[in-house]
């Protein structure tokens, strides 16, 4: 969206009923073509707007995009979304937030790209960014905390997410797969990336990523079963601008708790309540070795401690957690 055009959109969200053209033209130094042709731009975005001669233009609706000027008037933040970097299409948008991090950009800078050529997940792998449906979000944070607290704010990440998606979707029935994931009817449905630099003693910026699938309907085949989305999950699209904003408010009232808490027990109950692991006979791939036995719960710093077969807990800090067969059936809701 161009400047111009992200201009007139703001004035008519701002007034809600008609704008003259006269008002249009001279609050942007412009002739009534020129306004015009931003109304066409904007149509053709999938804005609807009325135009009545004598009366002006008035926004009959929103395209749910998750730009500025939708997201803006939805969050409650203080910090979170309000420095807003929106492309239409980027190699990653954590790389972007990091390079912005490193030059000094503000904690809660929000980078949203509408499409990724080189989306990563954990474990170095691709993530499928297409344009139009889904949101690719990646926030700076500046967490004064020591660097080995870092590791639990993906979990805070998670269950900020998964609060704003049953907020947004009554009655679907969502699951937080630790470290990072959140699962809908066994598919992964949202991904979370935290990239930090540091020092022993400081941090000197986090990155928060994620990737959430919202109105991506067909899922590409080669992933129809292991990946889901909203749109698919409730029968019905969401506004990634509504789902955006929602994710926004909730991650930073809890990221702002968790600065004041020494770990995560103020938020075990919620992670334990809606863990997709609870109980399961799990394998957990790790770079150089694989463990296996059953979940028992998270630990304060947000280990996953698994039970082995010798009845030790052993906690797991990082690694890529799978079902054992008997146990793929998925979850009742």
């Amino acid at each position: 969206m161009n400047p111009v055009a992200a201009a007139i959109l703001r004035r008519l969200l701002g007034d809600g009923g008609f704008v003259s053209g006269g008002a249009l033209c001279a609050e942007l130094e412009m002739s009534r073509s020129a306004v015009w042709k931003h109304i066409v731009a904007l149509r053709k975005a999938g804005y609807a707007i009325e135009a009545v001669s004598g009366k002006g233009y008035r926004l009959e609706s929103l395209t749910g995009a998750p730009v500025a000027e939708e997201v803006a008037p939805l969050l409650e933040t203080t910090s979170f979304g309000r420095q807003f970097i929106y492309m239409e299409s980027t190699d990653s948008t954590n790389l972007r937030a990091r390079a912005l991090a490193r030059d000094g950009a503000a904690e809660g800078t929000v980078v949203v790209a509408d499409s990724q050529t080189g989306g990563r997940g954990r474990m170095r792998r691709a993530w499928v960014s297409p344009a139009g449906v889904n949101l690719y979000c990646s926030i700076v944070l500046r967490p004064p905390v020591p660097s080995v607290r870092v590791p639990e704010i993906p979990l805070v990440a998670a269950a900020a997410i998964h609060e704003a998606i049953v907020a947004e979707c009554p009655g679907l029935s969502a699951f937080i797969k630790w470290p990072n994931d959140i699962i809908v009817a066994g598919r992964k449905l949202c991904g979370i990336l935290c990239e930090m630099e540091s020092e022993p003693d400081c941090t000197h910026f986090v990155v928060v990523g994620f990737g959430l699938n919202v109105n991506l309907d067909p899922v590409p085949e080669e992933l129809r079963q292991i990946a889901t989305s909203i749109a698919i999950a409730t029968g019905r699209p969401a506004s990634r601008a509504r789902m955006l904003a929602a994710v926004l408010n909730r991650f930073e009232q809890l990221y702002l708790e968790w600065l004041e808490k020494d770990d995560l027990t103020f938020i075990l109950p919620y992670l334990e309540a809606h863990a997709w692991l609870k109980g399961r006979e799990l394998k957990i791939e790790q770079f150089s070795k694989v463990l296996t036995g059953t979940e028992a719960g998270l630990s304060p710093q947000g280990h996953l401690l698994l039970r082995t077969a010798d009845g030790a807990f052993l906690p797991v800090t990082s690694g890529e957690a799978h079902l054992l067969p008997v146990n793929h059936e998925p979850r009742p809701a």
